[in-house]
């Protein structure tokens, strides 16, 4: 681990910017159960609202957590300009050597995963790169209003431990669609009542979103254990 992650920082301010890799490390308190690279979806950044809470409550059920930003979404926050997400081919190749970076930094189980298109990516390498687990929270099985064009292929033949967190009302995703998807026997689906895209439940269910991604975190974590 580098100097600066081995300074020792409180728990509820350890997410630490990697000037040189532009990374966020989300530290457990002790040693990590297992350390999880974590992508960002297409269209807000490592940092997001949703990133930062899902990274700190991973971390404080024992998992370290490592966020990285696609070129694109890096230039964003340099200029302010809003783009469209880099090629498929660069997204991947970018993920492999965010993967090299960190698996020479840290020891034990290391799992990649991501916010929906973060989370998408990481499935297409999870077997190239012959990770220990992947986790997706809330996977984009398809494009929006696009439901007869699943993008499931690969998932099919998914080799990898695979955790996928989705919420029963994903308009990328709903229950009733996926249940009717060919899937590997190496994933795991685990919903979430009434919940959106972003793991946010209907009002009228009585749930809360902060309740939601609490469930995810140690859902995620019993996983990576196991």
């Amino acid at each position: 681990m580098n100097k600066a992650t081995d300074a020792g920082i409180d728990g509820d301010q350890c997410a630490l910017r990697e000037l040189a890799t532009g990374q966020l490390w989300d530290r457990a308190a002790g040693e990590p159960l297992a350390t999880l690279i974590l992508a960002h979806g297409a269209g807000a950044p490592m940092d997001s609202d949703f990133m930062t809470d899902m990274a700190r409550r991973l971390a404080a059920c024992g998992v370290q957590v490592v966020r990285f930003e696609f070129a694109y979404m890096a230039a964003r926050r340099l200029d302010g300009k809003k783009r469209p997400p880099n090629p498929q081919a660069q997204l991947l190749e970018q993920w492999r050597e965010v993967y090299a970076q960190v698996r020479q930094q840290v020891a034990g189980p290391l799992a990649i995963g991501g916010k929906s298109m973060g989370g998408r990516m990481a499935s297409l390498l999870a077997d190239e790169l012959g990770v220990d687990a992947l986790v997706c929270l809330g996977y984009p099985f398809y494009a929006v209003g696009k439901p007869e064009k699943p993008r499931v292929a690969h998932l099919a033949e998914l080799r990898t431990p695979t955790l996928i967190i989705q919420g029963e009302r994903d308009a990328l995703g709903n229950r009733e669609a996926v249940q009717g998807y060919d899937l590997s026997a190496a994933i795991q689906l685990h919903w979430l009542q009434a919940a959106d895209h972003d793991l946010k439940p209907l009002k009228s269910s009585g749930l809360t979103q902060a309740r939601h991604l609490q469930a995810a975190a140690e859902a995620v974590t019993a996983f990576l254990r196991g």
